[in-house]
């Protein structure tokens, strides 16, 4: 799959991200999709594990993620700059800034993911 259709993946997925559409964004994971939880540290592997990971985080973190620029690095992973807020559940902003998440897929799913805090 060309990158551009990895592009047009990852700018829907950030969106129903956005949206709390999990479902929606777990359809284009890897069953077995290996995931960071920047939030308690560490990482979730599976479906239902980054299910549990978001559901516990939206409950205490209202994340909201834009993404900026794409490249592909020269190893073939997706880097995508991304503008992050993060609320609390009243809507105070608790950081506001840059980080890169960087994509590995399999099979045109998202394999694995990782932040780059820059």
């Amino acid at each position: 799959m060309p990158d551009f259709d990895y592009r047009i993946l990852l700018v829907n997925t950030y969106a129903a991200f956005n949206a709390r559409a999990i479902d929606e964004v777990l359809t284009t994971m890897h069953p077995d999709v290996d995931w960071p939880n920047g939030w308690e540290g560490g990482r979730v592997i599976g479906h239902e594990a980054v299910r549990d990971y978001w559901t516990r985080q939206w409950a205490v973190l209202d994340p909201r993620v834009e993404p900026l620029r794409f490249e592909t690095d020269p190893i073939g992973h997706i880097v995508v700059d991304v503008h992050q807020v993060v609320k609390d559940p009243s809507g105070s902003i608790l950081s506001d800034g840059m980080v890169q998440h960087v994509y590995q897929f399999e099979d045109g799913l998202v394999r694995r993911m990782d932040i780059r805090h820059i």
